[in-house]
């Protein structure tokens, strides 16, 4: 992740970068132990979602889906647009 992330949103806690390097560094190792992609991206998504189950409610938990969703959709260019 870059070192300007936090600052391409003012909202983002100043910690985003710091925690998108140890999980760069974790998918590093994980791949370095030829674990399928698809078993990394849904163990990170898994333990996400389950971070946010004990620290969030439903409606603040589908913010965060819909803005994650709405990311997917531009960096795909639209592919996934509803």
């Amino acid at each position: 992740m870059p070192d300007d992330a936090d600052h391409a949103n003012p909202e983002a806690p100043a910690d985003l970068s710091h925690a998108g390097a140890v999980v760069d560094k974790a998918i590093e190792y994980m791949t370095g132990q030829n674990l399928n992609p698809l078993s990394i991206a849904s163990a990170l998504l898994g333990g996400s979602m389950g971070l946010l189950a004990r620290t969030m409610g439903d409606d603040a938990i589908m913010q965060v889906l819909q803005n994650a969703m709405s990311s997917v959709r531009r960096v795909a260019g639209g592919v996934w647009a509803a």
